[in-house]
């Protein structure tokens, strides 16, 4: 076994030594910013992006909804958050020919278990924050930690001619596993209360609208927003691109019509940003199948009941997994939440995702919020023997709010 692990390791290896030299290291000709940690690394590229153009500078950005090369925008097909076979080196080079002066990437704790982050002179490093996910792949969520603190440890070690900025996010537990890790580089610390001080006032009022209304956007604006600062983009440069930032698709987006894999911690927050501001809250929840993190079904499931309305379970890229069977583990969570107010309203659980989206919409009043969770960016439907179905979440809800 261990001999099979070292030669998939030499591989994996080698394939990211190739593609620089393949490519001729584009990398050292770009300012290159990697963005990790569980939850957030979409948000925080696609806010930085908008900054850094805000800026005057051209930019190219990576993340596992899409890949923008300037003004080139191309939805990301791979399937992967941090995609291999040499696509990441080829990326860049392509930045480069296109004239960008600043690459952003998200950086995946299984891309460093891969080592697809080796062989990129990256400049700066930031982590939005740390929760037990992936746990399956790496084995234990110190494996998993371990794997992001490697990377800090990789760019704080890098040989360009000056030295590396790692960017810490002050509110996390494990930061000092971070900072550790990033000894031979700067490390800078931001945190949320940074960035409301520095934009929202004596009263903290929201200047920039409603997707900053949520906790952990405003965690991942700190970030974007520690990192363009030290960059030099002035703060009402910022505040600007901020103003104008209109989400990232398949992330909180609020689809409304007039007469867009989560954690246990991810979704509570959710649940929480959208329970004050509906009258009922009904909500769409699944999980990933394929021997993927089975432990957070439960967890999933007692979020779900603490804080929805109704709920209706669903499937959600089962693989090669019973969906049903999924959805037994995520209703095994209801029995930890013992209130008659939550016994009352029950459930409904509807194998089929589009089948339950629309039930979902068809249900809701006035006032009401439809929280859809689990596969908003997703271009691919994923079944039994690698069948793949074409999938669009956005326009399942609203070709049927169209209907209504």
């Amino acid at each position: 076994m261990s001999l099979v692990i070292t030669l998939k390791d030499y591989y994996h290896r080698f394939l990211a030594w190739f593609g620089n030299v393949w490519y001729g290291a584009p990398s050292q000709q770009l300012c290159v910013i990697g963005i990790t940690g569980t939850k957030g690394k979409s948000s925080t590229v696609e806010l930085l992006s908008a900054v850094l153009k805000a800026g005057g500078y051209k930019v190219a950005a990576l993340s596992s909804v899409r890949v923008v090369i300037g003004e080139t925008i191309e939805k990301n097909t791979t399937g992967n958050t941090m995609p291999g076979r040499l696509f990441i080196q080829r990326f860049l080079r392509r930045a480069v020919l296109a004239g960008c002066t600043h690459a952003i990437l998200e950086v995946t704790s299984q891309g460093v278990m891969q080592h697809r982050h080796e062989h990129i002179d990256f400049d700066i490093a930031g982590m939005t924050c740390l929760h037990p996910e992936h746990i399956e792949a790496h084995g234990s969520f110190e494996k998993y930690r371990q794997a992001k603190t490697d990377f800090f440890q990789y760019v704080a070690k890098r040989s360009k001619k000056f030295e590396q900025k790692l960017f810490i996010n002050t509110d996390s537990p494990f930061g000092s596993y971070f900072e550790q890790a990033a000894e031979g580089g700067r490390v800078l610390w931001y945190s949320r209360e940074e960035f409301l001080s520095a934009f929202f006032g004596a009263n903290k009022e929201n200047p920039f609208g409603g997707w900053f209304l949520s906790d952990f956007n405003l965690e991942n604006a700190a970030l974007a927003f520690a990192i363009a600062k030290e960059l030099g983009i002035a703060p009402a440069t910022i505040e600007q691109a901020l103003k104008h930032f209109k989400g990232v698709p398949g992330r909180l987006e609020l689809i409304q019509h007039h007469g867009k894999p989560l954690t246990p911690e991810s979704l509570a927050a959710l649940y929480t940003f959208l329970k004050p501001r509906a009258e009922r809250l009904i909500c769409v929840l699944g999980s990933a199948g394929g021997g993927r993190d089975k432990w957070k079904r439960s967890k999933l499931g007692e979020m779900a009941a603490e804080y929805c309305d109704e709920i209706i379970l669903t499937s959600e890229d089962p693989y090669d997994e019973d969906p049903l069977l999924i959805m037994d583990q995520i209703e095994s969570g209801f029995s930890h939440v013992q209130s008659l107010q939550f016994r009352a309203r029950g459930y409904a659980k509807i194998i089929d995702r589009k089948e339950a989206i629309t039930e979902a919409i068809h249900r809701a009043k006035l006032k009401d919020v439809v929280a859809i969770t689990g596969m908003g960016s997703q271009l691919w439907f994923h079944g039994p023997k690698g069948k793949k179905i074409p999938w669009n979440e956005r326009q399942i809800a609203e070709e049927y709010l169209m209907k209504r």
